[in-house]
């Protein structure tokens, strides 16, 4: 299959990522001095995704891999839509911007990530 030539991204590197850049979408509105709707849908993806991320650490997975893969992807699709709405009702690009880019960014590392475990692990 050709998709899983490009899923180079251990497991492990996609969980620690999402775990760093959770922080960083939710502070990023802020910091950035980006409109209130986007400050709350930052606040509100940083949150979603770190819960996400930290599901994917320890014995047992409360979420399957199949459906985290899934839910990485639901969560990329909101950070982008959420991104064109922001843009298109508030007319604030840097909003616009930072939601699709963190869309784009989760997408591209969903889509490289290796979703599978060692056995024994």
């Amino acid at each position: 299959m050709i998709v899983s030539i490009f899923r180079y991204v251990p497991l492990s590197i996609h969980a620690t990522l999402e775990v760093l850049a959770a922080p960083l979408i939710m502070a990023g509105p802020v910091l950035l001095g980006l409109d209130p709707a986007a400050i709350a849908i930052g606040f509100v993806l940083g949150v979603l995704l770190l819960g996400l991320s930290l599901s994917l650490f320890g014995e047992g997975r409360a979420v399957s891999l199949r459906a985290h893969a899934e839910l990485d992807y639901l969560l990329a699709l909101a950070a982008v839509l959420s991104g064109i709405g922001i843009g298109i009702v508030t007319g604030d690009a840097a909003a616009m911007i930072f939601l699709v880019g963190v869309g784009v960014a989760q997408t591209a590392l969903t889509a490289s990530t290796r979703f599978s475990v060692p056995r024994g692990a």
